[in-house]
């Protein structure tokens, strides 16, 4: 994947005539392949380094969406339905989750080390048996996998649960509650939020 980041960012900076009014486009397909294009024939496709003709004065931009951008094309719904169905998990709290996790960006770093849309620390991939956390369809089933778990844990409270996705398990077991911490607290907010506009 980062080999073909350099080559399309290579291509780019030093043959950016080749690419006039068009910029290379990307699409991930539905087993979590991510093919690219400087030529889209299918609509699927959708612009991933911007010609500098159409990018203006801004900079270009190499690489998905930054999670704060909060970017939903729908591209991973088919996932998210497959897996809300297979583990029993509402469609819209999985997307809602995946919102507030990486703002839909497969790519997404966190400082702790969590990874991928559903951003999977590497012990908790290890559990769900996840090979490739930037494989947009093992992420996916390897969060929600891990999400059922911990409904099951906590007595189907969503709450509790989406607390401890964010802090632990043993952290909410310890509190016996939401514990005390800010970005937990803002996290269960912030998805339960979310989770009742999608399902409106």
């Amino acid at each position: 994947m980062a080999y073909l980041i350099l080559i399309a960012t290579f291509i780019w900076v030093f043959f950016p005539a080749s690419f006039a009014g068009a910029g290379i486009y990307r699409y991930v397909d539905e087993s979590g392949v991510v093919q690219f294009t400087n030529c889209p024939r299918d609509p699927k496709f959708e612009i991933y380094i911007r010609d500098r003709e159409d990018a203006g004065t801004a900079s270009p931009s190499v690489g998905p969406a930054p999670p704060s951008a909060s970017v939903d094309s729908g591209n991973f719904d088919s996932f998210i339905r497959e897996f809300a169905e297979k583990y029993r998990v509402d469609f819209a709290l999985i997307k809602a989750m995946i919102r507030v996790e990486s703002g839909f960006n497969p790519y997404a770093i966190s400082r702790k080390g969590a990874k991928g849309l559903m951003q999977l620390m590497p012990e908790t991939a290890l559990r769900m048996n996840v090979a490739n956390v930037f494989n947009v369809r093992e992420n996916i089933e390897g969060g929600v996998r891990y999400f059922r778990y911990l409904l099951a844990l906590f007595n189907d409270d969503l709450r509790l649960s989406l607390a401890a996705y964010n802090a632990g398990e043993n952290a909410v077991a310890q509190n016996g509650t939401i514990p005390p911490y800010r970005e937990t607290v803002d996290y269960v907010r912030r998805v339960v939020g979310y989770y009742r506009t999608y399902k409106q």
